[in-house]
């Protein structure tokens, strides 16, 4: 059954124009979705545009600053000494690196702390989509920053055996490595991390849980739990999501999707939300991901080497060596950087398979229009195509607006032209 529901999502956005042509022949898309985009002007839309503009930046000062970071490591002597401080404290040779890791964490995320405080706290509360106190925000990014602490020692423990016991092919093996923390992290998070930040609570009877239960039962996907996150405690931001694997897989919305909009827009926004679930994507994803670190592993174990060799001053022994990490980080922020494009293109289709899934399921392409509206408080909402395709990991709000009216006019009989209300009320 699922897979019958995945050949008719495909067949509708292949050829939805052979299928429903005949429906609303009258029906003007075009004004249609003027009618959406209308409600973001003036202030409004500049504040939206400038937010989202100016984090086409973030990317690239970030990965300058860390290589700021990792080559002072490595230029001071820091990163050796932690190395040999590793050394002389552990005698079992593959638990250095885990130990390298602790002191390596702490001064990266003390060194670029200042840059955090901006990006996460400072910038958002200048946008008004903060809702914490510094000293709430400063709680969770602790407990993020002791997750990290964890996470980090583990992953260089057996990423630095793979590369002791594999001097040729580590780059292949350690590239599988990656997918598979990635895909532990999947199974775990949603169980064990997600709950350290915010509470979740099964959404309560009601006819609005009866509508997104009937939509799951339509589409023979698990309804038994449907929760719903505290999320207004940190941001003002209106969100879904689906995440997991096998048994962890769960759909969640926050409780500003509850607050904020209509229950025609939390029904479709859950319709796309089970999109992902039954179209598999985040097995697709996790797919997708090891090919992108194939070739950043593969780019940094050709470069990793030769770089080492030309500065004896910073005392790395090789690739093998954990005061190699500086380097190791350095190529692949580089990399990564220069990816980013790829990778917000395939989450990008991702989401517009999901957009057409939740307006089959849904079929409420008023709610999933004034949905996309109101994310426009913070996403640019009409970029031009290269821009799209640059800098956007989901497909933008006036793709998403005339795609639901296009869907209106193939499949609703009788469709007029809904002069929506203001974004900021139902």
């Amino acid at each position: 059954m699922r897979k019958a529901a995945i050949l008719a999502c495909i067949g509708l956005a292949a050829c939805p124009l052979a299928a429903h042509a005949a429906v609303n022949p009258g029906f003007d898309v075009d004004a249609a979705t003027r009618a959406y985009l209308n409600l973001l002007q003036g202030p409004a839309r500049a504040k939206s545009d400038a937010y989202f503009e100016g984090g086409y930046w973030l990317p690239l000062w970030s990965t300058l600053i860390g290589a700021v970071v990792f080559v002072a490591l490595l230029a001071s002597g820091l990163s050796a000494r932690m190395r040999d401080w590793a050394e002389r404290t552990m005698r079992r040779r593959w638990l250095v690196p885990g130990l390298y890791a602790l002191p390596f964490t702490v001064v990266t995320t003390i060194a670029t702390l200042p840059w955090s405080i901006y990006t996460d706290f400072v910038r958002e509360k200048q946008y008004g989509l903060m809702n914490q106190t510094f000293a709430a925000w400063a709680l969770d990014a602790v407990k993020s920053f002791g997750i990290g602490l964890i996470l980090n020692a583990l992953l260089f423990i057996v990423l630095f055996a793979v590369i002791r016991r594999f001097r040729r092919t580590w780059w292949l093996i350690g590239s599988a490595v990656m997918s598979l923390f990635v895909a532990i992290g999947a199974l775990v998070a949603p169980v064990f991390i997600a709950p350290l930040f915010n509470t979740y609570t099964e959404l309560p009877a009601s006819p609005l849980r009866d509508r997104i239960v009937a939509v799951a039962a339509a589409n023979h996907i698990p309804s038994e739990h449907i929760y719903v996150s505290d999320a207004s405690r940190q941001t003002k931001r209106i969100s879904a999501n689906v995440s997991g694997v096998g048994p962890t897989i769960r759909i969640t919305l926050n409780d500003n999707l509850l607050k904020r909009t209509a229950p025609e827009e939390v029904v479709a926004v859950m319709g796309h939300e089970m999109g992902h679930y039954v179209l598999n994507h985040v097995w697709k994803l996790i797919g997708a991901f090891t090919i992108i670190f194939l070739l950043l592993f593969f780019v940094v174990s050709r470069a990793a080497p030769s770089l080492i060799a030309r500065h004896p001053r910073w005392r790395v022994r090789g690739v093998a060596d954990p005061a190699a990490a500086p380097v190791l980080l350095l190529l692949a922020s580089i990399c990564g950087l220069i990816l980013t494009p790829v990778q917000n293109s395939i989450i990008r289709h991702n989401e517009t398979e999901a957009d057409i899934f939740g307006l089959d399921a849904a079929r409420e392409p008023d709610g999933f229009a004034k949905t996309a509206m109101r994310l426009s408080e913070y996403r640019k909402i009409s970029p031009g195509p290269v821009e799209e395709i640059l800098f956007f990991d989901h497909p933008s709000g006036e793709n998403r607006v005339r795609r639901s009216m296009q869907w209106k006019k193939d499949h609703v009989p009788g469709a007029t032209i809904v002069i929506p209300g203001p974004i900021d009320g139902k």
